[in-house]
């Protein structure tokens, strides 16, 4: 057993040694594309081939010992480190480290870029619009709780468009300095604290819950007090040095955030895109009604639609609508030129290949 044990253990030895020198091989070849990016003026990052690449690394590995979930993470990091030394690229996200924005953003993009926290989605937006950042990242919506208003304002009035999403699983953990104290308060984001009100309730019914920006700040203000406790991703637990007391606290299972990518590119079309637009429809009877009909004519499926007030006048909405199909799309098209014969203003904020 162990003379086969030996064996096999050298045959993973050449193996790696193979894989090495075909990631290094990758990577030449990338810098070579960069070269000519670069001469071309287009863009280092293209969601849309990044796509084709994973698609094809699925197809090919199918039926095989790794999951789609752990070649996506695998190919994530080649595929980013191979970026970084070809053009690293700056990301920026709603901060401080170790939320689950920056958690997002690694899913994306890998470790291998850079990294600029921010306090605000605003401020997210002015890296990205100051070009101080190539790309933002920024959450949109929970399965739960529901979309981040900030965000959907802020993307009304702005040159930047969505070019990607990403969804994450949320698993809020119980984080404490001392596992053995009385807890008398608990930090957390909003959201959080509504997502764990049950497991709150029944383990910490006369705990003060005090409201933070962000988990990753709950947890920085918790590794300050003996007696605090704070509600926040189990990454956060390993920056500021916190016991993790019971993971998984959400009422949900089901709890799943959808972030935005921002950027200043335009993606191309993949087969398999989504496209966010803001819409104002004329004031009259039925207005939403028939604006709703033009797509179902052209049958292209709306998966999601809400109002938010313009804040310009009293009583004035605009609507958020994401649909299935990219802004070059024959039917798309047709379909938005009619949605701007009947409205006052449409824009499209982006299209984007759907999230895995």
């Amino acid at each position: 057993m162990a003379k086969n044990i030996s064996e096999t253990r050298k045959i993973i030895d050449k193996v790696d040694t193979e894989i090495v020198k075909l990631i290094n091989k990758r990577a030449k070849l990338a810098l070579e594309a960069g070269k000519s990016k670069g001469i071309s003026g287009a863009a280092f990052y293209v969601p849309s081939r990044e796509k084709e690449v994973l698609k094809n690394v699925f197809a090919a590995c199918k039926g095989g010992v790794l999951s789609d979930e752990a070649l996506n993470n695998i190919y994530t990091e080649i595929i980013s480190a191979c970026r970084n030394a070809e053009a690293p690229a700056k990301i920026a996200f709603l901060g401080p480290w170790a939320t689950f924005t920056h958690q997002a953003a690694i899913k994306k993009f890998g470790s291998s870029d850079f990294f600029i926290p921010c306090s605000t989605p605003i401020e997210v937006l002015k890296e990205v619009e100051s070009e101080r950042t190539n790309f933002g990242v920024v959450p949109i919506e929970n399965s739960n709780e529901g979309s981040v208003n900030a965000t959907l304002d802020m993307l009304v009035d702005t040159d930047v468009y969505i070019c990607g999403e990403i969804s994450l699983k949320i698993e809020q953990c119980f984080l404490v300095k001392d596992p053995k104290v009385k807890i008398t308060r608990i930090y957390s984001h909003p959201h959080a604290i509504a997502q764990c009100s049950v497991w709150l309730g029944k383990h910490y019914p006369d705990a003060e819950l005090v409201s933070t920006a962000s988990t990753a700040e709950a947890a920085k203000n918790a590794s300050k007090e003996t007696y605090a406790a704070a509600i926040a991703s189990e990454a956060a637990s390993k920056i500021y040095k916190l016991y993790v007391l019971q993971k998984g606290i959400q009422d949900g299972r089901q709890n799943y955030t959808r972030f935005l990518v921002i950027g200043k590119i335009n993606t191309c079309p993949t087969g398999n895109d989504k496209t966010s637009i803001v819409f104002m429809g004329k004031d009259r009877v039925g207005m939403l009604y028939n604006l709703l009909g033009i797509f179902n004519r052209y049958k292209i499926n709306l998966t999601r639609i809400e109002s938010r007030p313009t804040k310009k006048k009293a009583w004035e909405y605009v609507f958020f609508a994401d649909l299935e199909g990219h802004s070059l799309d024959k039917k798309v098209i047709k379909a938005l030129e009619e949605l701007k014969n009947n409205c006052v203003y449409v824009k499209v904020l982006g299209s984007y290949p759907k999230s895995n």
